[in-house]
């Protein structure tokens, strides 16, 4: 078990690595997302922790949702649930993800780690399930007291992934939570209002959310 990480300043001042080593279990998790640090696993087996210069987040108040993709979601029907599935949606987004060879972060050590996370109530999955009740998308994240930290998406049908991102705001919006950690900004989350802000603005969030 990790007992302490280095400072946050020593991180390296354009990646955000801090630290290099250490374990995956439940309290070693706890203490890096407390702190504002992340574990990112390279495939060669090295287990890398960050805490960039720079983090992403939703903010509520600037969350907007697109015209055409909200006439696509009201034609598609889907339906949307909470942790009924963990295990098959992390799977599905390291399964998705490695295709393009862009998400080889999610390795089984990860997928085992962070199904225990679950078990231990501190991981969340968000669901979307279309007409037959299939599973076909989703997200997963880390939730631990009033912050919550989005791991990763996946989808199987058009834009599944995009509702369980909508109700998964609804949801931390009814929880009373004003924000998501998104750590790093893409296009499409940028599209939906996530922006970057420095790593120091961002701690002070944790710390109000912590409290």
């Amino acid at each position: 078990m990790i007992v302490e990480f280095p400072p946050l300043a020593s991180a390296d001042p354009e990646s955000g690595l801090l630290a290099i080593g250490g374990d995956l279990e439940v309290d070693s998790l706890l203490l890096a997302y407390r702190n504002g640090i992340f574990p990112w696993p390279m495939d060669n087996g090295q287990l890398l922790w960050f805490a960039p210069p720079m983090r992403a987040i939703l903010p509520f108040e600037e969350f907007h949702i697109p015209r055409r993709l909200l006439r696509h979601l009201k034609k598609a029907n889907f339906t949307f649930r909470v942790n009924e599935n963990f295990p098959e949606v992390i799977r599905a987004c390291a399964e998705l993800r490695n295709r393009k060879d862009d998400g080889t972060w999610i390795i089984p050590e990860m997928i085992e780690a962070y199904i225990a996370f679950h078990q231990a109530g501190y991981a969340h999955s968000f669901e979307t399930y279309n007409q037959d009740g299939k599973l076909v998308g989703g997200l997963y994240g880390v939730r631990i007291g009033n912050f919550f930290a989005g791991e990763s998406m996946y989808y199987r049908e058009s834009h599944a992934s995009k509702f369980a991102l909508i109700e998964t705001v609804n949801f931390m919006r009814r929880e009373g939570l004003s924000w998501i950690d998104i750590q790093m900004l893409t296009p499409l989350l940028s599209s939906f209002g996530g922006r970057e802000i420095p790593r120091h603005q961002f701690m002070e969030m944790l710390a109000r959310a912590n409290n």
